[in-house]
């Protein structure tokens, strides 16, 4: 077996039928065929929405009905959350694909999923660079005031990442990585494709600041544009490592968990100082650096290595 490091030039890939080479039909499945992007988009938000209302009405959100959802493993975020998180990004991407490519298009799409044979390298980078950046950007926005994490919280570290990777992780990586920006940089390029994406996926997540997720109600109003603009930023790192690793997902699904178990583990107990909006605010101001630098580097090419015909309008 070959270890991925510098991924070759992606092989040929199922592609939407076009009406030349195939009839898209009518009605709603033709309407797929036709724009599969927009419509893994439109379904991506408007399932997790719908999913999500029981929860933002609840008591863990506007406070509307009187709803409680339990708590497990202390957050009511397991079961409030991850059902619309399932069925948006993934569900959508699993149904546009089956519409769209057929049982190819699924192989192809669950292929990548299945895509661990990767350098320990880029093991290395996706599971300790966020963290490292983040350590840095705490010691910043906290003027060196740190304490050491308890051993409970170190113990409970590696249970809370795998638990990340198969709810967060697997939740959206497969929708917004695999699916949509596999297809949208074989179209418009690695550059325009990452400042599209990262807004679209940050502004899935907005519902959710009207629940506990999001710190409703003591959350300060500019949480939820600060967090938009972290995903377009940290869009951009995931896009260079997606890119650099083969398109391999499960490195992706690694370093989106690996952000959030250090943001919600050991940053609390290192930073007691930091308040929920300064803490936001450094993990942006971090992940904004690391997207200029890479942009700078790389040329806006962000290791993308597909065919010239592919790239529509070359960054």
């Amino acid at each position: 077996m070959t270890v991925i490091d510098r991924p070759p030039a992606p092989g040929p890939r199922p592609t939407p039928r076009s009406r030349s080479a195939a009839p898209t039909g009518s009605g709603p499945l033709g309407l797929v065929r036709r724009h599969p992007l927009l419509s893994f988009f439109v379904l991506a938000n408007a399932l997790s929405w719908l999913a999500w209302i029981p929860y933002i009405l609840s008591t863990s959100g506007l406070g509307v009905w009187d709803l409680e959802f339990p708590a497990l493993l202390g957050t009511t975020q397991l079961l409030g959350v991850l059902p619309g998180a399932y069925l948006g990004p993934i569900g959508s991407a699993l149904l546009v694909t089956a519409i769209v490519d057929g049982r190819a298009g699924l192989r192809s799409w669950a292929g990548r999923l299945l895509r661990w044979n990767v350098s320990w390298r880029w093991y290395a980078v996706s599971l300790l660079t966020v963290p490292a950046a983040l350590l840095l950007a705490g010691l910043v926005f906290s003027g060196g005031e740190i304490q050491a994490p308890s051993a409970t919280v170190l113990i409970a570290y590696v249970p809370v990442l795998i638990l990340q990777v198969l709810t967060t992780g697997l939740a959206e990586e497969p929708g917004w990585r695999d699916f949509a920006l596999s297809r949208m940089q074989h179209r418009y390029g690695p550059l325009r494709s990452a400042f599209v994406l990262g807004p679209l996926w940050g502004a899935w997540h907005l519902p959710l600041f009207l629940t506990e997720w999001g710190g409703w109600p003591e959350a300060d109003w500019s949480r939820p544009v600060v967090f938009l603009i972290f995903c377009v930023a940290f869009n951009v790192v995931m896009s260079w490592v997606f890119n650099r690793t083969g398109e391999s997902l499960p490195l992706s699904m690694l370093m989106h968990a690996g952000l959030n178990t250090f943001a919600s583990t050991l940053a609390v107990e290192m930073f007691p100082g930091l308040d929920a909006e300064r803490s936001l605010l450094s993990m942006t101001v971090a992940a904004v650096i690391a997207a200029t630098a890479l942009l700078i580097t790389t040329r806006g090419r962000l290791g993308f290595r597909g065919a010239e015909g592919e790239l529509g309008s070359r960054p």
